[in-house]
């Protein structure tokens, strides 16, 4: 389907408020909004040349945003409040969308905005797990290991844990997201590669 019949099919747009993060909301829209790997603007600046960037930091409240295909995650203010913000968000999205402009462009992706690349996230999260997870959760015989990141993705496998401990497991499971978060803006999805037949017990599953 070409961008311009995209553009005026529906435009269907959902939001999901983090559990872990409640300053941080993601929108998925049900057309693709840039194809390649994910843009994260820290600030208002950062955005400058993407119009659809451009076009929700123009919002009051909005701290920082990460655009990756159909999904905008976006991070409030702390003041700022969801109930306001949420209908604008979507309002700005929805017009971008039925605007038919890029939401990224080409320009941008040939000075390589995009920031860092997957090799250099997967150092800052192994360092991230070296100094601060696996250290903490050692104790229960667990470990977490990277297995790739790409596109935006961190793919990663338990072991060990802490088998027969659930509200444990749901602590670390929040806990991991919201440090990742600090580290590694740019991942927009984790995913655990934990053979479960194997007796393993993870305490983060994947989200999709």
């Amino acid at each position: 389907m070409s961008d311009a019949i995209a553009a005026r099919q529906p435009v269907t747009i959902r939001c999901e408020t983090s559990l872990a993060d409640p300053d941080t909301c993601k929108f998925s829209t049900s057309q693709i909004l840039y194809h390649g790997a994910p843009f994260f603007f820290s600030n208002k600046e950062n955005a400058i040349g993407s119009p659809l960037g451009e076009r929700l930091f123009a919002l009051s409240g909005v701290l920082n945003v990460l655009i990756a295909e159909n999904i905008i995650t976006i991070s409030k203010e702390a003041d700022a409040k969801w109930s306001e913000l949420k209908p604008r968000i979507g309002k700005a999205i929805r017009s971008h969308l039925l605007s038919g402009i890029p939401a990224i462009l080409e320009m941008e992706v040939n000075t390589n905005m995009q920031g860092r690349s997957d090799a250099e996230l997967g150092v800052v999260i192994q360092q991230l797990l070296d100094k601060e997870v696996n250290r903490s959760i050692a104790n229960h015989g667990g470990k977490i290991s990277i297995i790739e990141v790409r596109l935006g993705k961190l793919f990663i496998a338990m072991g060990g844990g802490c088998q027969g401990c659930s509200s444990s497991q749901m602590t670390l499971r929040q806990g991991l997201e919201v440090m990742v978060k600090k580290v590694a803006p740019e991942i927009v999805e984790i995913v655990d590669m934990t053979d479960h037949t194997a007796g393993a017990n993870p305490f983060y599953q994947s989200h999709k």
